[in-house]
């Protein structure tokens, strides 16, 4: 698997990854690791949903609920 970023990193705790696994189905490209050993697999137009999400907003409620 390609390395892609490390979340946080200020750490020593298995920070959250994500990979790009070339060999794996298209439906299963994209890989984002916890640092519980779980793993999600995703769609590389998926990442590009979240993304979207991301930059437009979607997520800051659940951030400003958070905090």
């Amino acid at each position: 698997m390609r390395h892609i970023a490390t979340f946080c990193g200020q750490c020593n705790c298995g920070c959250p990854e994500l990979f790009v696994d070339d060999a794996a189905a298209p439906e299963k490209r994209i890989v984002i690791t916890d640092d519980f050993g779980q793993r999600i697999q995703m769609s590389l137009g998926q990442l590009a949903d979240l993304v979207a999400d991301v930059r437009t907003g979607v997520l800051d409620e659940v951030l400003a609920a958070a905090g």
